[in-house]
């Protein structure tokens, strides 16, 4: 007996290996970036064929569930550092909404390797199945409880990379269903003329991603009238904006970095991230105030700043509260607010409490610290920030979703400012600029994106980095940069999850068609499948 099959007969092999496959596919990730790391989607697949026998849809959905932990784990362990900024009160629940979190997601990954299961054909195409089981409980995973796409399988691409651009095809779901679909067939190799079918097939699907991208990459760009923009990055930590002494300093540090002089042409749109200032936005810019004078001191005549904060409407002994993202014009003597945008998706447990009557008559929302949280916005829509240039704004979270972002034809720009400083020096930031730069690709759109401490850019709409045009994590200074050019109207903006729901489709249909043993390619199964 080889040791592979003495190892394989222990009971606690086959979760462990379902762990490894999904940690291994999220090593592939950005920032990591081990592309290797895919073929765990191959070991998963072969882990959810040799199930127990016995038992063979709760054994599915525990491996899955175990893969769905190692992978969620590992891609959002960072969560844990916005618990450390009031680590007194809320850092011993680090520990806990790490666990919480990497458990919670990952029951879609349980639930999608119980659904391949129960559809699971007797063919090497079995993989068609794999991928559109698990591409539609990733949907899932992004609409539930308002959503959580971060990490689709389908982002694992560096954005900007070749097999990046198919999501100008497919949207980032659609890219989900293809990555899954390439990289499993491994698993499936050794099954005789299926098998190898099934390979050849999935390595011309790669070929095709790459040689598709590097096409696209080709493309010329839109060139439109030069808007000059100015992103400011002032590296304040989130810790540093709970200390209440150090407010002036805040505020000195954006305004100074706004008024910097210029190399050539001043700016005409100047963006503060999100939660820029730890106050009210209604406070600080009433009339009077010295923050106000001091912001209009820092932007010159006609120029048009952009700041995130929060505000508040209503009575004031119950105020409703926005996140929000607020347009001003610097006229000759004063600063007018022309435009609002509030934000619409909001970041559960976060931003709101789901469930709260429930939740706070049990004592959570106490136990947890949390507060009455932002009232939801309306559904995002074009905002225009100055005379010929129409933006869409996405604030933080927005810009994991692709819906959020569909295209107006004449938004010229996406605006995503986002509170990444919560996460400190850890991967989260890093991955949330990849996730973001999604956005440029599928609406073929370029994105100006501000953050505290990193990581701000100007990215093109093809979701590369412009040059020179980013400021890392820690780094501060500003970002003096045109707004690139757009790219063609894409076929997802055009048509949505449309391509997307064709590629469920073909999983529904071969796996229908390969039960009904119609295949030509349908095989005995091979000496590993248990």
């Amino acid at each position: 007996m080889t040791a592979w099959n003495r190892f394989r007969q222990r009971a606690w092999s086959g979760p462990l290996l379902a762990l490894v496959a999904g940690l291994a596919a999220a090593l592939a990730h950005p920032p990591f970036g081990l592309l290797p790391g895919l073929l765990g989607y191959a070991l998963l697949l072969y882990l959810l064929d040799v199930v127990d026998e016995s038992k063979p849809l709760r054994s599915a959905f525990w491996r899955g569930w175990l893969a769905g932990v190692g992978y969620f784990g590992l891609g959002t362990w960072w969560i844990g550092e916005a618990f450390l900024v009031d680590a007194a009160n809320q850092g011993w629940m680090a520990p806990f909404a790490i666990a919480a979190m990497a458990a919670g997601l990952a029951l879609f990954w349980g639930l999608a390797a119980l659904l391949y299961r129960l559809l699971r054909p007797a063919s090497a195409w079995r993989l068609l199945t794999f991928a559109g089981a698990f591409a539609a409980l990733e949907w899932a995973r992004g609409h539930v409880l308002t959503g959580f796409p971060w990490n689709l399988p389908g982002e694992t691409w560096r954005a900007g990379s070749a097999p990046s651009q198919a999501a100008a095809l497919v949207g980032a779901y659609g890219l989900t269903w293809i990555t899954l679909a390439i990289v499993a067939a491994p698993a499936v190799w050794r099954e005789q003329r299926g098998g190898r079918i099934a390979l050849a097939s999935a390595a011309a699907g790669l070929a095709a991603l790459y040689g598709y991208g590097v096409l696209a990459l080709h493309k010329p760009l839109r060139q439109e009238p030069p808007v000059s923009v100015r992103i400011v990055q002032a590296d304040i930590r989130q810790d540093a904006k709970w200390d209440a002494a150090r407010f002036a300093q805040i505020v000195q540090a954006y305004v100074s970095l706004t008024a910097q002089p210029y190399a050539g042409k001043p700016a005409d749109l100047v963006i503060w991230p999100e939660g820029a200032l730890p106050a009210a936005v209604n406070d600080y810019l009433a009339p009077g105030t010295w923050v106000r004078q001091a912001i209009l001191d820092s932007v010159r005549p006609g120029q048009t700043l952009l700041i995130g904060g929060y505000r508040y409407e209503g009575p004031i002994d119950k105020p409703v509260y926005y996140n929000s993202l607020i347009a001003l014009r610097r006229t000759d003597s004063d600063l007018e607010v022309v435009g609002v945008y509030d934000k619409h998706r909001l970041v559960p447990f976060g931003e709101y409490l789901p469930a709260e009557a429930f939740l706070t008559q049990i004592g959570f929302k106490s136990l947890a610290h949390l507060g009455d949280g932002f009232a939801t916005g309306p559904r995002p829509a074009p905002l225009r920030v100055m005379p010929g240039l129409l933006t869409q704004p996405l604030i933080c979270y927005e810009s994991l979703f692709p819906g959020l972002s569909k295209q107006n034809n004449d938004v010229r720009v996406l605006i995503n400012i986002s509170n990444d400083a919560w996460f400190g020096v850890t991967s989260g930031p890093l991955q949330h600029l990849n996730l973001a730069s999604y956005r440029a690709i599928e609406r073929g759109t370029p994105i100006l994106r501000a953050t505290p401490t990193g990581v701000s850019a100007v990215i093109r709409a093809d979701g590369q980095v412009a040059d020179g045009a980013r400021l890392g994590l820690g780094q501060r200074g500003v970002i003096d940069a045109q707004i690139p050019g757009r790219g063609q109207v894409t076929l997802f903006d055009n048509f949505e999850d449309f391509p997307f729901c064709v590629l469920l489709l073909i999983s529904m249909v071969a796996s229908v068609r390969l039960r009904a043993g119609k295949s030509l390619w349908t095989i005995a199964p091979s000496k590993d499948s248990g």
